[in-house]
């Protein structure tokens, strides 16, 4: 397959498995577990989401990786691995809110952000009824436009964040918040990495970070950042939680600086 493609097949895949979500959560939503803390939740139909997800790509692209939320890592021998999140979101997504998305992104190479090449990505909202695309030197794309991140800021920057679930790590985060918002016009906090990323993309946040996130949670909306004109960075790797920020290139490099104060 080529990269468009692949791209074709992740927004496909994740369509079906945002339907799928959608129905799910409006025959109403069992608890299933918990990841991390209690707050930390794992529904019923993550994991029916990701077993179609799955399911669908090992007959199509038997040859491929996986990395997974629910079902974690498999190897594969073409040099392709996908990262999908089932549903990037899942507290909003018990409670209700409709901020919550299916997140599937295709890249070259190991599981390992770092070493990675981003092919195509695809998140899916089926709540708020969209689709983000994007496809390696072809653009990143929603219903029909090309998406471009903001690049002008005259009101200072709309930023988003996010909160990990362990409250051993809240004033750390409230920490990282009070030196942005330095630069910042005001803070928005959705609860999904996926569609802050899509959104920073699209223009409609000029910028976004988050400690502690997984692959599966900004595999895809990275891309849509990068074929968007934005740059994604991780620092700290070798701490416990990662901190990830991304924007366009003078939000994203006001971000790093930020950042990097102690």
């Amino acid at each position: 397959m080529t990269d468009i493609e692949l791209g074709a097949l992740a927004a496909e895949i994740a369509l079906e498995a945002g339907e799928l979500a959608a129905r799910r959560r409006r025959e109403g939503v069992h608890l299933a577990a918990t990841k991390s803390t209690l707050a930390d939740i794992v529904t019923d139909a993550d994991r029916e989401v990701e077993a179609l997800i799955r399911d669908r790509l090992a007959t199509e692209r038997p040859d491929d990786g996986f990395l997974g939320e629910e079902s974690g890592a498999a190897g594969g021998t073409s040099g392709f691995t996908w990262v999908v999140d089932p549903i990037d979101g899942t507290v909003n997504y018990s409670y209700g809110i409709p901020a919550y998305s299916v997140s599937i992104a295709v890249v070259e190479g190991t599981p390992e952000p770092e070493s990675w090449n981003g092919v195509a990505g695809a998140v899916c909202a089926p709540a708020l009824g969209e689709l983000f695309t994007a496809v390696r030197g072809e653009g990143a794309w929603h219903d029909g436009a090309r998406l471009a991140v903001t690049t002008e800021i005259p009101a200072g920057a709309l930023l988003a964040t996010g909160f990990g679930y362990d409250p051993a790590t809240h004033d750390g985060d409230l920490a990282t918040v009070r030196r942005v918002m330095t630069m910042a016009r005001d803070l928005r906090r959705m609860g999904s990495a996926a569609i802050d990323l899509s959104y920073v993309a699209a223009g409609r946040l000029d910028g976004f970070f988050e400690r502690g996130l997984n692959a599966w949670d900004f595999a895809a909306g990275a891309i849509l950042v990068s074929e968007a004109g934005g740059a994604v960075s991780r620092i700290e790797l070798d701490s416990r939680r990662p901190l990830l920020f991304a924007g366009g290139r003078e939000v994203h490099a006001r971000l790093g600086a930020l950042l990097a104060e102690n």
